[in-house]
């Protein structure tokens, strides 16, 4: 189930800020008017942390005011909606996640194509997710804890935010990989999920990075691997699953720009480049490194190639959990 990351493929393309910086301002479409970004997700949320420390560096790259707007509602489906709705003018943009590519396989009836029905423009980068147990589990590492789990078929609990979501689709990931079993409990978010993991009442959980560290500095979980392709530099100790024995594990919770669909090809390029340059500026950098976020903005062709390919790597996947939403 591993893939290749797009963020590797993109290194290069860092390499155009200095043109992107002296975009001229002839160059941009209907600069009096603001820039709407329609986040599907609720304030709070990691992807709207990373939106509103970008916001103020999206507006100067842009030229123009940036505005954000949480849109939250059917796991992402209310505010894509809006986005493949839009006129295709620059002027509305999206910044989705994994939920976007997921839910066509989760949900029985879409009011639109997930992935005809908009423009990519940037998969921008990726929070790493890390796999968690309460303390009371004797692990401390992948093979420490698929031993328990392989002893007591569905004597375990694993916590998710969700139904459906990269969340639960990651602790589904794990099992199948592992060849184990443990009964899914479904949160209605992740704040929910984390109380009862920390008070015991589920053992076994994946939960973002930046959310999870607290918890596990001060001893109230305990990270068993992270579950990215690579290391994290927040984390540099912690080793990924894959490298704990189980190499075709790999996911992370990515984030990206998208348009309406027919978006013209000249305000792709506008929206990419001032989206690359806002996301290198170093106030935005900094952000983005405390909340342990890893950005590597892509390219358009890079992004629809990638939606693509995890649409089918969660439709196989949420196929074999059988999910199933109305």
């Amino acid at each position: 189930m591993n893939i290749t990351s797009p963020f590797a493929l993109s290194r290069r393309h860092l390499l155009g800020l200095a043109g992107a910086l002296a975009l001229p301002r002839a160059a941009l479409a209907q600069p009096d008017k603001p820039i709407r970004i329609v986040l599907p997700i609720s304030a709070g949320s990691g992807v709207d942390a990373i939106a509103r420390a970008a916001a103020p560096a999206l507006g100067q790259a842009f030229g123009q005011p940036v505005v954000i707007e949480n849109l939250p509602g059917a796991g992402g489906i209310t505010g894509a909606a809006v986005v493949a709705k839009a006129a295709p003018d620059g002027l509305t943009l999206g910044m989705v996640s994994n939920n976007h590519v997921i839910n066509p396989a989760v949900y029985k009836k879409m009011p639109f194509d997930a992935i005809e029905d908009f423009t990519p423009i940037s998969v921008v980068g990726a929070t790493p997710l890390v796999l968690l147990v309460n303390p009371k589990v004797p692990a401390k590492n992948v093979p420490e804890l698929v031993a328990p789990l392989k002893g007591k078929p569905d004597g375990y609990n694993y916590a998710s935010s969700g139904n459906g979501t990269i969340i639960h689709l990651a602790g589904e990931m794990f099992m199948d990989e592992a060849g184990v079993k443990a009964r899914h409990i479904p949160y209605k978010g992740t704040g929910p999920m984390v109380t009862d993991m920390i008070a015991g009442q589920v053992e076994i959980g994946v939960v973002a990075l930046p959310a999870a560290q607290p918890h596990m500095k001060s001893g109230a979980l305990r990270a068993v691997g992270l579950c990215g392709p690579a290391r994290s530099p927040a984390a540099p100790d912690l080793p990924t699953i894959a490298e704990q024995g189980l190499p075709g594990y790999s996911v992370e919770g990515w984030f990206a720009f998208v348009g309406p669909a027919k978006l013209p090809a000249a305000e792709v390029r506008r929206a990419h480049d001032a989206i690359t340059t806002a996301f290198a500026a170093p106030e935005v950098a900094e952000a983005m490194r405390k909340q342990g976020n890893v950005i590597h903005p892509g390219t358009p062709q890079e992004a629809a190639a990638y939606f693509r390919s995890e649409a089918a790597r969660y439709a196989a996947l949420v196929k074999k959990a059988n999910v199933v939403l109305e």
